[in-house]
């Protein structure tokens, strides 16, 4: 694999750390005079988040999460199962979930209306570097910032995986079905 391009390039590295300031610019903005907690969703998000949070010029927390809809398949369960919490109380802070991809939206919309109104949150507000609203079921999500809309395809690398490969690829592209 080294060398070789795997699918067709939808994003190059540059155009995501380039997006992710934009929007880092946007969320200091927007957080100014708060308590900021930024909760990552494991694994897929760690690179966007990386790139997100070196542009964001808050005093911020960080943490983590991992919550599924998918098990092993490609089709969302709608079933949202944490597998792992937060380490933190999130009460009364603002929270900014970082998500890789948001395709149905039900573990999103789980977490956004359920989870962390359960844990106290100020407010919750949804970063995501990917929008593919062509497989959303949950109705109503709001996504506060998105770094790129994409079409209904199977997207792989900066952090995207398919059955665990291609995730350390340094653009976004597609794998062909």
């Amino acid at each position: 694999m080294a060398g070789e391009t795997v699918g067709k390039i939808l994003f190059t590295e540059e155009q995501i750390r380039s997006r992710a300031r934009e929007l880092g610019q946007q969320i200091t903005a927007d957080y100014q005079d708060c308590q900021l907690v930024v909760v990552g969703t494991l694994n897929g998000a760690i690179m966007w988040m990386c790139d997100l949070v070196k542009n964001i010029d808050l005093d911020l927390r960080l943490d983590f999460i991992s919550a599924h809809s998918y098990g092993s398949g490609t089709i969302s369960s709608g079933n949202v199962n944490i597998t792992k919490d937060l380490e933190m109380d999130v009460t009364g802070k603002d929270v900014l979930i970082v998500e890789d991809i948001v395709d149905s939206g039900n573990t999103l919309s789980f977490l956004k209306n359920t989870y962390f109104d359960n844990k106290g949150a100020r407010s919750v507000r949804i970063c995501t570097m990917l929008n593919k609203p062509a497989r959303r079921e949950a109705e109503g999500l709001t996504l506060d910032y998105v770094g790129f809309t994409v079409e209904d395809l199977f997207i792989v690398g900066y952090g995207l995986d398919f059955d665990q490969k291609y995730r350390s690829l340094p653009y976004i592209s597609y794998l062909a079905e």
